[in-house]
């Protein structure tokens, strides 16, 4: 038989392993074509790291009871993981990656609160008097309250992006009074309370930060507007790695810090690159006033739409030699991206040079076309970001906006006072052609109009996107 240290030793072996596999795991998913590999290198590293876990546990002698919850708890989670997975469509992914992130964030809060109750709870205890005789209380206690701050604004900022992003709730910006200085405020409190607490911990400081986090959270994504949500939810997995890596300093767990640092820095940069792309200030991400630096817009009369059946569409395309496909969140509402395939296809055939444009924030999460696109087995190499084919649109005779609204939007360009103002889009308007696929003329999911809809070069088809698609495929 192994003896204790032995199992400890491997065990921590086992750590490293996970850590690199993990690594690996975020350079697969870095490409299209390594992204498979990557995602096997990522459920590698969790089994290898639950398995070390589970070891430690019991080589540190816990009780039947407390290895029984452990194992039920775990099974619990699996299932309900598996049910989840299997059942939600690619549209829903979005609310559900944010419904994750706020699972993250409890579960740094209640680390926090536990390590507060073993050790600042009971100072005269013999965890307490340990740490102090090494000096370390002070530093356990900034790792408590710090933890347990970070974590309780993931989990409330990400029960917010969950509802918005399911529609739940309003999608629009709220507004409230002095927002910034409630912002910037809650975050001079902390660090007042933080520096009290180190000093002399007690249980109503802790109370105290934990409530002061969750209405933080809720007002930092609160405050964000729908069209920008994809940036919130890379915002919020930064935000649930730092949480993660909190709970690993307070649990002592070498990969746990690994892996929140991993996640943290991974999603911030993400976001950084979000941000630059779309023309944001990364600071005003973090501030929780992202989309909203311009007024509302005026409601304004751009006269009247025109509209065109899928029979017209389908005789346009017969005649061109260029199109560029943009699609949005209704394409994946709708499902339509296997048909989209299939159109693009049989253009292709024909001799057409077909192309897709994506922006940086097209769908509700970083990537969602991509994924639906290449699930629908279209070519990578004519998936294009914004950068790669903007220019392009100057020469292109027939552009098909697919359930695109807001990142297709000329006022955000052309109009300040439009609250998506400054916001880079694919100049769609600058085609010979452009067909809008949609359901109605509703504003998109910023709430803005879009003056697109209405240009002489425009025509609306209307339906459903699948529906529409087919029909042009029969036609032509």
């Amino acid at each position: 038989m192994f003896n204790a240290e032995t199992i400890t030793n491997v065990a921590n072996a086992a750590y490293i392993v996970a850590a690199l596999l993990f690594i690996l795991a975020l350079a697969g998913l870095s490409k299209h074509e390594t992204s498979r590999a990557g995602n096997a290198f990522g459920m590698a590293g969790m089994a290898v790291a639950l398995i070390a876990t589970i070891v430690l546990a019991i080589n540190k002698q816990i009780e039947p009871l407390g290895l029984g919850l452990l194992i039920g708890a775990m099974a619990v989670g699996a299932a309900i993981g598996l049910w989840r997975a299997r059942i939600v469509e690619m549209t829903g992914m979005p609310e559900l990656i944010a419904l994750l992130h706020s699972f993250v964030g409890l579960a740094a809060v209640l680390v926090g609160w536990s390590g507060y109750l073993h050790v600042e709870h009971e100072l005269d205890g013999q965890g307490a008097l340990e740490l102090a005789k090494e000096g370390m209380l002070g530093i356990h206690s900034a790792e408590v309250f710090i933890g347990v701050f970070i974590g309780a604004v993931t989990f409330t900022g990400s029960i917010v992006a969950n509802l918005k992003l399911s529609a739940r709730i309003k999608s629009a910006p709220l507004m409230l009074p002095g927002k910034n200085f409630l912002n910037v405020g809650s975050l001079v409190l902390f660090i007042a309370l933080t520096v009290w607490f180190c000093i002399s911990p007690n249980l109503w400081l802790l109370v105290g930060v934990t409530v002061l986090a969750l209405l933080l959270g809720w007002h930092l994504v609160a405050s964000i507007g729908g069209g920008d949500m994809p940036v919130v939810v890379s915002m919020l997995n930064s935000y649930s790695g730092w949480a993660a890596a909190a709970s690993g300093f307070l649990l002592s767990n070498d990969l746990l810090i690994i892996t929140g640092a991993l996640v943290g820095s991974s999603g911030a940069y993400l976001s950084y690159i979000m941000c630059k792309a779309m023309n944001r200030s990364f600071i005003s991400v973090i501030a929780g006033g992202f989309g909203i630096e311009a007024g509302p817009a005026e409601d304004k009369d751009y006269g009247e739409h025109r509209e065109i059946t899928a029979e017209g569409a389908a005789e346009i395309l017969s005649s061109a030699s260029s199109v560029i496909i943009t699609p949005g969140y209704g394409m994946a509402v709708a499902q339509a991206q296997y048909g989209v395939a299939d159109l693009t296809r049989k253009l292709r055939d024909k001799g057409v040079n077909v192309r897709f444009g994506i922006h940086p924030v097209a769908g509700r999460l970083p990537g969602h076309m991509n994924v639906l696109l290449a699930e629908a087995k279209v070519p990578y190499d004519i998936v294009l970001e914004m950068d790669e084919i903007n220019d392009d649109f100057d020469d292109t005779d027939v552009v098909l906006v697919i359930g695109a609204n807001d990142t297709v939007n000329p006022a955000a360009s052309e109009d300040p006072s439009s609250p998506i103002a400054g916001m880079p889009v694919l100049t769609v308007w600058n085609a010979n052609n452009v067909i809008v696929f949609k359901r109605s003329m509703a504003s998109g999911y910023a709430g803005v109009q879009n003056p697109l809809f209405f240009r002489d070069n425009s025509q609306m088809l209307f339906g459903d996107a699948r529906d529409r698609v087919n029909d042009i495929l029969a036609a032509l």
